[in-house]
């Protein structure tokens, strides 16, 4: 069983940055796959990034490409999520999650274990 737990979210004004953290505690978090998604009031939750056990691969969706910076410390069973630039279309709550593979690393329904999430709020 691994418990997932996320810090680092609050307010910040539009053009600020934020750094989320995510630490895995139980299982084989090193050789996991990471991502961190992301939900809205009124709208299902959303892919934001994901990155492979060595951190080989490393997904974005669009809406953040070049904004936000998913890394991982495996030797602090540790994901990160720098969040630069933000907007109002940023708020959210975010979670982190983890599964042993890589495939459908987008399709929330394919993790195994979720955090708790934290808010993200970006006021204009």
């Amino acid at each position: 069983q691994v418990q997932l737990v996320e810090s680092g979210g609050g307010s910040v004004q539009a053009g600020g940055s934020l750094r989320l953290s995510c630490v895995a505690s139980g299982g084989r978090f090193s050789i996991s796959t990471v991502a961190w998604f992301r939900q809205a009031p009124g709208k299902e939750r959303e892919f934001v990034a994901a990155m492979s056990w060595n951190g080989g691969m490393r997904f974005y969706a669009d809406s953040v490409e070049g904004r936000f910076t998913i890394s991982r410390d495996n030797a602090k069973n540790t994901v990160y999520l720098q969040m630069n630039s933000l907007d109002p279309e940023d708020t959210a709550v975010y979670s982190c999650a983890t599964k042993s593979d890589w495939y459908g690393y987008a399709r929330p329904e394919r993790y195994d274990y979720w955090g708790q999430g934290t808010q993200v709020t970006v006021s204009s």
